[in-house]
């Protein structure tokens, strides 16, 4: 018998002959320039709503933070692309997030880098510039959605979601979403701290569940 971790299911995701693997740690994977591609994050999450009096635990970023770097280590990326919002905000910035974040292109085994997302506004990382959208390989890659005429947006932003089921059992999920209309590929928010939004009906999507991802088709 398989064990279970040997049993997920990833997807390939095709765009004019060029092709993405979708993976159930919900992030994406070019195996042609071995580059990992996630968002949102949301580091420091806990700590920015503790210092408006709201009590969260603080353990979400190491739990996060052991998905990318066991993750890592798996794929063994060329370079991680974080599609933005790899922080919450300012106030979350503590000197202990940032010894992390200083550590983390030494444990990731490769150079990270950030597509500036709009919780990163207004803060300073040491060793990490925000960087502007651009091109790569044929993806456009953005944090808030920004469409480029012959180029595949990537981005991070809208935390994608599916309700899948009705009534007491209705879920909901976290998922890749495609729009064709817009050629832009969603990517699923990576950080345990978040929430997220509901798909458009137009929209084609892979539900992200217990480690695997599988096409879903919306009512």
């Amino acid at each position: 018998m398989k064990k279970l971790n040997e049993q997920k299911i990833n997807v390939l995701f095709h765009w004019r002959g060029k092709k993405l693997e979708l993976l159930g740690a919900k992030a994406a994977w070019d195996p042609l320039q071995k580059i990992l591609f996630l968002a949102d994050l949301h580091l420091g999450k806990a700590e920015t709503f503790q210092c408006y009096g709201i009590p969260f635990p603080s353990d979400g970023d190491c739990s996060t933070l052991n998905d990318l770097l066991n993750l890592a280590h798996q794929m063994k990326p060329e370079q991680v692309m974080v599609l933005g919002d790899l922080i919450h905000s300012h106030l979350g910035l503590t000197p202990e997030l940032r010894m992390k974040l200083k550590a983390l292109p030494e444990l990731l085994g490769c150079p990270l880098r950030l597509i500036g997302g709009n919780h990163e506004k207004g803060s300073w990382i040491e060793g990490l510039c925000q960087e502007p959208a651009q091109a790569l390989g044929g993806w456009w890659l953005s944090h808030i959605p920004e469409p480029r005429a012959g180029l595949l947006n990537i981005c991070g932003h809208l935390h994608p979601v599916a309700v899948v089921g009705g009534g007491a059992d209705r879920l909901r999920l976290q998922c890749f979403s495609y729009s064709e209309k817009y050629e832009r590929l969603a990517l699923p928010a990576f950080g345990r701290l978040t929430g997220g939004h509901p798909c458009s009906k137009d929209e084609k999507i892979w539900l992200v569940a217990d480690g695997s991802v599988m096409e879903w088709k919306q009512n």
